[in-house]
């Protein structure tokens, strides 16, 4: 396993993320397992030398949070990993367990520490951005989090680029703890954050950890497989419509796949680590060869004729994945 430097930070972190969504209870989500059958995902990640894990609060409704830290508790030194929690979404149907109030993110904070049975996190993410809630207010309580010894960083995930600079540039404004990283929406079959989020990140050295770079299992060929997630996974029915564009890009990756001789999966991860800027991709693992094919992708080098081919049935579509 190769480890890359956070963003302009001192941290080193494993060139993927375990995404551990799918860990926690089915009651969430059919396709979500159970704690006995998350367990070994979680060994395997460690033994292939991922020290990145990415959660949230919302993940089976806090269950996920509980099912991650036991596995890592008995499974590993807290020092030896690098745990990410989010903060966001509707936690009940009460209306301050929801958004980024300060309110709310000083209690998820302490929900989520007791769930992970730790003191701190290594990053705390905003999930999503709030407009209900003013920015500074947002900032001041993220910054709480950090001088509290409560987070080490803090992140974000899917917005728009003017949002994501404004929040930056009022915390530099105002000298508080600064964004470290973007957790956004890009693969080969969605690639609208080319335009003005990676650039951004770049410039001002922000680590990119992209969410789905297997499009929800598209670019590994779970939807011809129809396994259940593909079949139940309402959010990605909305985000991946663009049929004609999306077979020609899955006929691509398969094209590459098997000149080289290697698993689907392999080559889009491949060509997402290849994109300038991208510090470690987030990956779900449900099956024993994911992992392993992962890893196998991120230390694949693709070739300029490769990506070519990758990337010419592309075209521009509309911004999906901030809601």
């Amino acid at each position: 396993m190769d480890y890359v430097q956070f963003g302009s930070t001192g941290l080193k972190v494993s060139r993927l993320a375990l995404g551990c969504m799918t860990y926690g209870t089915p009651d969430w989500r059919p396709w979500v397992l159970d704690e006995a059958t998350s367990r070994p995902f979680i060994r395997q990640a460690l033994d292939l030398g991922i020290n990145f894990f990415d959660t949230a609060d919302m993940y089976s409704l806090g269950v996920g949070e509980t099912v991650v830290g036991r596995a890592l508790k008995d499974f590993a030194r807290r020092e030896d990993v690098v745990i990410a929690t989010k903060v966001f979404y509707p936690m009940s149907d009460k209306p301050n367990d929801r958004g980024l109030s300060r309110k709310h993110i000083l209690a998820s904070i302490d929900a989520s520490l007791k769930r992970l049975g730790t003191d701190y996190v290594d990053l705390y993410i905003i999930h999503r951005f709030d407009p209900l809630t003013p920015i500074d207010e947002t900032l001041a309580a993220l910054d709480t989090v950090v001088r509290s010894g409560k987070a080490r960083y803090i992140g974000a995930s899917s917005m728009f680029a003017w949002q994501f600079m404004a929040m930056l540039a009022r915390q530099r404004e105002l000298g508080l703890s600064c964004f470290v990283s973007m957790q956004n929406h890009f693969n080969l079959i969605y690639r609208e954050e080319e335009r003005e989020m990676l650039p951004l990140c770049r410039h001002e050295g922000i680590a990119v950890t992209p969410w789905s770079p297997l499009a929800r299992g598209r670019l590994a060929g779970a939807q011809q497989a129809q396994t259940r997630r593909a079949m139940t996974d309402n959010l990605a029915h909305q985000w991946y419509d663009q049929q004609a564009m999306e077979d020609a890009i899955v006929a691509a990756v398969n094209q590459v796949a098997q000149a080289r001789g290697v698993p689907p999966a392999q080559i889009a991860i491949a060509w997402v680590n290849s994109q300038p800027g991208i510090t470690a991709p987030i990956i779900g693992a449900s099956k024993a060869h994911h992992l392993p094919d992962a890893i196998a992708g991120s230390q694949l080098r693709l070739s300029a004729e490769e990506r070519a081919i990758l990337e010419a049935p592309y075209h521009p579509r509309p911004v999906v994945g901030h809601d």
